[in-house]
């Protein structure tokens, strides 16, 4: 009945050449909320399906009426049916670019996303989605990367808990989870031994970065104590870190770090990637980070993306779009790019996004180097290719870059825009040598959400000389 209704509703006159017509209207509407000026046809074909790819997943999958069947596999309803209710959320690749995406374009689909996985959570005894399909939790990948989606929604001002205490408990039931990979030696430790437990590094540092939102979230909503907690099992990251090795490594708890370490290597530790890979997988705390590499950000930055594969190791189907050890083609490193900005060398993140926006995307059909993940690899090309990107996508900051096009204009929601400007002369030009934001020059490398959805115009000034700060 619910499928008749949805039928009459939305297709009652059953006409192919409609639907293709109507479908037009409605995906001109989605792409025209960006309008660029480029004479490259390649680059705007580049972009318009990158942002077109961004849009396909999550779905909404409820009914006309709002119904839908939840994880209790109970029939639910929405009150108000032009809520939507989503599924089909690859949240270990899309919490990283997409949703920030969604923040900014879609506040209101972005709500009820959250809304979304909230519901999951309380009808799926107290956990939240992993990487959930349908009425079902697939399990794949690894953490509990809904917790950043949900609080980034909160602390943005996007998604209002109707029970502030209710959430906080439901994030707390997720991250305390008995008995679910590694979570009690996680809780106990402060890490993973790697002989307990697969993927022993990556479960690590990403519960890390789970548990700095949940932080997060409970000095938001005024508790203090459980802010204080997690903040501190967020420093979990450093249990790992070997200062013998430079790098997060797999440790056992009875001998300490295994022998036999290569982090060119694809071992059991990791998940889809080496120690080289997960070696900038803090986003929360990149000054702590910096430290305990003792200073030398910028250096281990360019060893990354320098180094070589030896010959001893085969990559794997995963590890594409290749520049020294960074793998465009997979997800843990897409926010490493933006860290040259932290290292004050600027210039360094502009030569690296404009080589990966021009040589890993292209018109052909495998035109993009790696899986899409439900709109995360084409999410990064349209936030890259504005001059934006956010690094730790719960602090609100966008790190700017130059911009892939000489002029952009988004329309927000409110009837306000955005307007980004970067005139060049030629392709040289890449690189920054100022920037202002509604005529007041900045000094800072980022803009944060708060201002970006005000509106305004960011100015960038271009220079085709290496080497400048510009903040």
């Amino acid at each position: 009945e619910g499928a008749e209704r949805n039928l009459q509703a939305e297709l009652p006159h059953w006409d192919f050449d409609q639907v293709h017509k109507d479908s037009r209207v409605v995906w001109a509407e989605v792409l025209n909320k960006i309008q660029i000026e480029t004479q490259d046809t390649a680059v705007l074909r580049n972009f318009y399906t990158a942002l077109y790819h961004a849009h396909i997943a999550p779905y909404n999958y409820q009914d006309v009426d709002g119904s839908f069947r939840g994880m209790d596999k109970a029939i639910h309803k929405n009150a108000d049916p032009r809520d939507g209710h989503y599924t089909v959320f690859s949240l270990w690749d899309t919490y990283r670019t997409a949703h920030p995406l969604y923040a900014l374009l879609r506040p209101s689909e972005a709500r009820d996303m959250v809304a979304s996985l909230v519901d999951f959570g309380e009808q799926n005894s107290g956990h939240l989605p992993v990487w959930n399909m349908f009425a079902s939790e697939t399990d794949m990948m690894i953490a509990h990367h809904s917790i950043p989606v949900i609080v980034e929604a909160v602390l943005k001002g996007i998604y209002v808990p109707r029970d502030k205490a209710k959430l906080l408990s439901l994030l707390r039931s997720t991250a305390e989870r008995k008995g679910y990979r590694g979570l009690d030696s996680y809780q106990r430790l402060g890490y993973i031994p790697a002989d307990e437990e697969e993927e022993s590094v990556s479960k690590t540092l990403e519960y890390a970065y789970d548990d700095v939102a949940i932080a997060r979230y409970a000095r938001w909503m005024g508790d203090d104590a459980v802010a204080r907690r997690y903040e501190e099992r967020s420093g979990a990251w450093r249990n790992l870190w070997s200062d013998q090795l430079g790098f997060f490594a797999p440790r056992s708890e009875q001998a300490g770090f295994l022998p036999d370490f290569d982090p060119f290597a694809y071992s059991k530790a990791f998940t889809e990637s080496n120690a080289y890979q997960y070696l900038f997988s803090v986003q929360h705390d990149i000054a702590g980070l910096d430290r305990i590499m003792g200073g030398q950000l910028g250096k281990r930055l360019d060893e990354f993306f320098g180094a070589a594969t030896p010959k001893h190791i085969e990559l794997p189907i995963f590890s594409t779009g290749m520049i020294g050890q960074y793998a465009h083609g997979n997800e843990p490193g897409h926010h490493v790019i933006f860290l040259y900005n932290h290292a004050r060398q600027p210039w360094r993140t502009a030569e690296l996004t404009h080589q990966v926006l021009r040589q890993l995307y292209t018109e052909r059909p495998d035109g993009i180097c790696g899986n899409e993940d439900c709109g995360q690899m084409s999410a990064w090309y349209v936030m890259a290719a504005l001059g934006l990107y956010p690094v730790d996508p719960l602090d609100g900051k966008y790190e700017l870059v130059t911009p892939l096009f000489e002029s952009t204009r988004i329309a927000l929601p409110g009837g306000k825009h955005l307007t980004i400007r970067a005139p060049r002369r030629n392709e040289a030009e890449q690189y920054t040598a100022s920037v202002s934001f509604n005529g007041k020059p900045l000094r800072r490398s980022y803009l944060t959400y708060e201002e970006l959805r005000q509106g305004g115009t960011i100015d960038f000034t271009l220079t085709s000389e290496r080497g400048k700060i510009w903040y």
